[in-house]
Order: C-alpha cells, then structure tokens, then sequence
C-alpha cells in the first residue's frame, strides 16, 4: 500500500475518532442557542443610556463598539435588559443628579420613540412578558446611585412614575442615602437615617432595593429594614476576589438567600477573578500617581492616555472567561440556592474588561452552553437567566399593593 495512502486512512481514522466530541459540542451549542431564544432572559444592568448620553446612537440598528444594541440583544436570546439610569457620585456635590437622572430616562423614551417596533418600556413584570409576546425588547428602568433623590421622597415617587424599579443606593462615592464600598469614608456607618426612610417608602411603592455598591454595614441595615426581597443587580462573589468589598460576601449571599432576594452576577474581569482585579488597582493606583503629579489638568491630559495604552501594552490585562462566571452563578447556588442567582453583566459599563466569550449581547448562549456542559437541568437555567428576578419583582410589586 502506498504511503500516501496510508497517512490518508490514518487522517480518516483521527477524524472519526474525533467526529462524536465535535458533534457533542456542536449539539451543546445548538441546545444552548435555542433555549436562549426560548427562556426569559432579563439582565439587571447594562449602561446604554450613559454610553449614548455624550453621543447619541440609535441603538435598534447596530452600533459598532457598543456591548448593547438591539441585533446583538436578538443574536443573544436578551428580552429585558435593565437600562441603568448611571449618576456619578460627582453629581450629588454638584447637584446635577436629579436632572441628569430625568436626561437620561427621556434618551431611554427617545430610543423607544424612535422604534416602538423594536423597544417598549416595562414598568412591570406583566409589561416584560407582554412585550417579549409581541416580539419587542422590554427596557425596564433602575437608576444606579440614589443621588437624584436628593433627600426628598417626592422625588422617590417622581421617579417611580417615570417608570424606575430599582435604584441601587449609593455608587462609587458615599452619599446622603448610604456608605459606599469603593469609599473609604463611612459617612454613616451604614444607612443614614434618610436612607432608612428610603428603604421603607421603596417597599411601600415596589421599587426594588438594590444592594450592589453599598457597603457591608449598610447592607445589613437594608436587611434589617426591608420587609420586600432586595436585588444585587451586578454584583459577583466576593470568594473569588478576597478583599473587594463591592462583590458580595458569602454572608451576604446567604442573607440574599434568606431575604428571597437575588445575587445577579457582574461580567467584568475584575469582579470575575483575583488575577483581574488585582491587576485593576495596581493600574488604578499608577495612573491616580500620574495625574496627582500632572495637577489640576492632570485627568484630561494627553500623556494619561498614552500612559494607560503603555501600561497595558506592558502588562496585558488577564481576561476572565465564561467559565469563571458559571463559577460564581454556582458558588450562590451552593450558598443561597437556585432561586436565588441571576445575570448583571454590566454591558457599557466595564469598558474593555469583558470575559472571553461574553463580550457583547449576543454572547449569553456561551455561557448558557458552560451551564449545559456543567449538568445544570434546562428548568435552573431558565431561573437562573430570569426567571429568579422576575419572581423578586412580583414578590416586591405585591408587598407594595398589600400596603
């Protein structure tokens, strides 16, 4: 037999052996993309209306560089994604965060407007399922930092009418609503006594509580107050990045679990590994150096940028992968419970920290796949991409029309 010959039976024979793996793999993806398509899937948080805030997009068409836009949500399965109505902790100081948090529910409006064929607006659960029956993306609305309150309840009430459902406390700064976690500065050692009537007027309107970004002491006095399930809308597990107190702690997971609340899991890097995260305050402290010494002007000045594109040249960033989340979807579920986890990816809103293989909308599918991979039944998974939530949302939503 000639030796041609040979190496091609023996190329057939590798081929063959490798045929049913390659099939399996692609049956997992298959089975992956459809129920994708098939489940409920609601994220807690993505960023589009401060992305599109400095420079309108119209985000039912592709936008290029965008994480979220309506074809990659539909290529990704994504029905419901919450918009974060983002304040920056400066806009408390400035007094700006009650206009700006008006701005950008109008952009969200605006989006809507402009293809009510593709977005709605969702005040409700009912709303979200009647939308996604109609072939549209719902948008429900939860505003991240409370600064727009501005310490008046009238405003709790005005923004509820506008349609947010969620507001997350604090942000990356204290405010008069609640410590943060990124700030080293306890104003109140937990809520403020405002924050504490904050608490129970949310409950009495159905505003679910977000417990991502404060700190610690301030989420046990949520759990203390709250009589409603809390939300942490994008936040992942602190066992993975010991030390980073804007993920949550194992006792804070299972009081999540005891107050049947949900634990909805971030996407960035760094709140996904110890490597990542270590590797962010080691660049954030360099650059901060930077600036201090470039003074007043520091922040806008050309040199930071080129800094920053030197650093990372210098010391490639270590990309988490879909492996990694499913870790932590599974550490909650060791500790709180199935019911008790969901998906907070904070699209638009981590930069150039995605894992691989999530880097955009489309992508859930993947991680969908790694939970098939792992054994998890198609019912936990349905739970899990948003079905849990859901359940949270109707338990607040009931709490509020009981009192």
């Amino acid at each position: 037999m000639r030796f041609s010959k040979l190496i091609s039976i023996a190329a057939g024979i590798a081929v063959l052996a490798l045929t049913p793996l390659a099939f399996a793999q692609d049956d997992l993806q298959q089975r992956a993309e459809q129920l994708a398509r098939d489940a409920l899937i609601v994220d807690g948080h993505v960023d589009m209306p401060y992305r599109v805030y400095d420079e309108w997009a119209d985000v039912s068409g592709d936008v290029p560089g965008n994480d979220f836009d309506a074809p990659r949500a539909r290529a990704g399965g994504l029905d419901a994604p919450f918009m974060s109505i983002y304040l920056p902790a400066e806009t408390e100081i400035t007094g700006e965060a009650t206009a700006l948090a008006n701005r950008l529910i109008d952009l969200v409006e605006a989006q809507v407007a402009r293809a009510p064929d593709t977005f709605g607006i969702a005040t409700s659960p009912a709303e979200v399922e009647k939308l996604v029956a109609e072939g549209r993306i719902a948008l429900p609305l939860g505003m991240e930092n409370g600064a727009a309150i501005a310490g008046d309840l009238d405003n709790l009430r005005h923004f509820h009418a506008r349609g947010i459902r969620y507001i997350t406390l604090a942000h990356s700064k204290s405010n008069h609503i609640s410590d943060s976690s990124y700030d080293p500065v306890a104003l109140w050692q937990g809520l403020s006594p405002f924050g504490e009537e904050l608490v129970a007027e949310m409950n009495r309107l159905g505003v679910m509580i977000d417990v991502s970004h404060i700190s610690d002491q301030a989420f046990r006095d949520v759990i203390e107050i709250t009589q409603a399930p809390v939300v942490a809308t994008h936040s992942s597990a602190r066992h993975f990045t010991p030390g980073f107190e804007r993920n949550a702690s194992d006792e804070i997971i299972e009081a999540i679990g005891e107050n049947g609340g949900v634990v909805m899991i971030n996407f960035g890097s760094s709140f996904l590994s110890e490597q990542a995260n270590q590797w962010q305050s080691k660049f954030s402290a360099a650059r901060e150096s930077l600036m201090a010494q470039l003074g007043e002007a520091g922040r806008d000045d050309p040199r930071v940028a080129s800094f920053s594109e030197a650093y990372r040249e210098q010391n490639p960033y270590p990309y988490a992968d879909v492996g990694i989340v499913a870790d932590h979807i599974e550490r909650v579920i060791e500790i709180a419970g199935i019911d008790h986890v969901g998906l907070g990816s904070d699209y638009d809103g981590v930069g150039d920290s995605l894992p691989e293989g999530l880097k955009d909308a489309s992508t859930y599918p993947n991680l969908v796949a790694e939970l098939l991979r792992r054994g998890h039944s198609e019912e936990d998974i349905r739970k899990i991409l948003g079905e849990n939530v859901m359940r949270v949302w109707r338990e607040v939503e009931a709490y509020a029309q009981a009192n």
